[in-house]
């Protein structure tokens, strides 16, 4: 089951509440997004860290229900 853009963000806003974030479809399925997430919470964190926080908004539907989202991340 694809996830629609209004879930990625309610799910990433859930876990890092300040973040903005901006979602591009890779291809028109609802299954293949590029997201740019900025949030504070970011600061003084590698890049890793800063997608495995992300990833982690998601649980177990990465790869299942969202099967790709490509990141980039950053702080203000």
């Amino acid at each position: 089951m694809p996830m629609p853009a209004a879930e990625i963000e309610r799910l990433i806003k859930q876990a890092l509440p300040d973040a903005i974030v901006e979602l591009t479809a890779l291809a028109n399925d609802d299954d293949h997004w590029a997201a740019t997430v900025i949030s504070e919470r970011f600061r003084d964190l590698s890049r890793v860290k800063q997608h495995q926080l992300v990833n982690a908004a998601f649980g177990g539907r990465l790869g299942t229900e969202l099967h790709a989202l490509s990141l980039t991340t950053r702080a203000p």
